[in-house]
C-alpha cells in the first residue's frame, strides 16, 4: 500500500487500523440518539467519544461528496444511526463511524447521480475557504491540500468507485471492509478502486504545493492581466488550461473555456469588472474571493498550478451556494 504521500493526488491518508466491529446492514436497533440517557463506552461519554472523531468523519463525508453541506448532513445521520445501534461490544468506534458514514455517503451519491439535472462538465464543487497565511495540515478538511481540480475528477466517478477510491487510497481501508459496503466481491472492490485510480491519475493535474511558488505565478497573472498585456498573460497560462464557472442558474455564467488564448481573454475582461479580490486559500492553495464595489460576494476561485503555470481556474459564482459558505475564517 503506498504510503500516505505516495500516489495519493494529494488527498490525506489516514492509517488507523480497521479492527472487527463495524456495523451491518441488520443490526439490532435501540430508540433514542447518542446521549439521551446518558450512555458511555468504557466509562467515557458516548457524545464526547463521537465528538473526538466528528473532524475525520466530516473530512471522509467531503472528499466522498464535493459539498459542504452533504458532508455535515452525512456525519449528522451517523450520529443519528449511532444512537440507534449498540455499540458495547465495538472495539474501535472510529471504524465504525467511517463505515456508517461511507454507507450513508454512498446512499447520498446514488440518489445524486439518478438526480442530477446539472451539466457535470461546469459543476465546480463547495470550496473550503481559509486565510492565506493559515497552515492546511492543521485542518483535517484541508490537509495535503485536497484541491478543487482532484475533486471535480472525484465527480466523474461512479459512487462505487468513488467510495473504494477514498476509503482505500485516501483513509487506508482493506477491500475486505470496502467489499461489505458496496456488497461486491472483495475482488470487485479492488478493480472498482483500480479504475478510479487510473482516471484520477489521467485528468487530476500533479499541483504545485509550494504555496510562495504558487503566489509568484498568481501575481504574475494578475499583474499582466491588470495591465492588459495579453502576452504575459498567456504566458503564465498553460496551453491546455482549462477555465471552469459555476454560475448555477444564473444565466450565461456557466461555461468551460479551454486553451491559453480563450482563458487570457476571459481573464482580461474580468480584471476591468471592478471587483476586488481577497487572497485566500481554497481548498487548501492560492485563491480569491472576489466581492462587487458594494462588498458583496461575486465568486470564489481556486487556481489550480503546476510546473509553473496555471492549469485550471475553478470559478464559484452560483449565489445560492456562495450564500451558503463558512466565509468566518477570512473575516465573513
Amino acid at each position: 500500500m503506498p504510503t500516505p504521500k505516495e500516489g495519493r493526488q494529494g488527498l490525506p491518508a489516514d492509517r488507523e487500523e480497521h479492527r472487527q466491529g463495524v456495523p451491518g446492514d441488520r443490526e439490532e436497533h435501540r430508540q433514542g440518539v447518542p446521549g439521551d440517557r446518558g450512555e458511555r463506552r468504557q466509562g467515557v461519554p458516548l457524545a464526547e467519544e463521537f465528538e473526538r472523531h466528528r473532524a475525520h468523519l466530516r473530512a471522509v463525508a467531503y472528499r466522498m461528496l464535493g459539498s459542504v453541506t452533504e458532508a455535515d448532513d452525512a456525519v449528522q445521520e451517523s450520529w443519528i444511526r449511532l444512537g440507534r445501534t449498540d455499540v458495547t461490544d465495538v472495539e474501535n468506534l472510529r471504524a465504525w463511524l467511517t463505515t456508517v458514514v461511507a454507507r450513508v455517503c454512498l446512499d447520498m451519491l446514488r440518489t445524486r447521480t439518478s438526480r442530477r439535472e446539472d451539466p457535470l462538465d461546469t459543476h465546480v464543487p463547495d470550496p473550503v475557504i481559509t486565510r492565506a497565511d493559515k497552515d492546511p495540515e492543521s485542518d483535517a478538511m484541508l490537509a495535503d491540500s485536497v484541491g478543487l481540480a482532484l475533486l471535480v475528477v472525484l465527480e466523474t466517478l461512479e459512487p462505487a468507485e468513488r467510495l473504494a477510491f477514498v476509503l482505500h487510497d485516501v483513509f487506508g481501508m482493506t477491500f475486505e471492509e470496502i467489499a461489505t459496503i458496496v456488497d461486491r466481491s472483495t475482488v470487485a472492490a479492488r478493480q472498482l478502486a483500480s479504475r478510479a485510480r487510473r482516471r484520477v491519475q489521467g485528468r487530476a493535474p500533479n499541483a504545485d504545493h509550494d504555496v510562495r511558488q504558487q503566489r509568484q505565478v498568481i501575481d504574475a497573472f494578475m499583474a499582466a492581466a491588470q495591465q492588459g498585456d495579453f502576452e504575459r498573460l498567456v504566458a503564465v497560462l498553460d496551453p491546455d488550461i482549462v477555465l471552469r464557472a459555476d454560475g448555477g442558474a444564473l444565466a450565461g455564467l456557466s461555461r468551460v473555456v479551454r486553451g491559453a488564448s480563450a482563458v487570457a481573454a476571459q481573464a482580461a475582461t474580468f480584471s476591468r469588472s471592478g471587483l476586488s479580490n481577497q487572497l485566500v486559500l481554497v481548498n487548501g492553495q492560492l485563491g480569491f474571493v472576489s466581492r462587487r464595489p458594494d462588498g458583496r460576494l461575486f465568486a470564489v476561485i481556486g487556481f489550480t498550478i503546476a510546473g509553473g503555470k496555471v492549469v485550471e481556474m475553478d470559478i464559484l459564482a452560483d449565489p445560492e451556494r456562495l450564500s451558503r459558505l463558512d466565509l468566518s475564517a477570512i473575516g465573513g
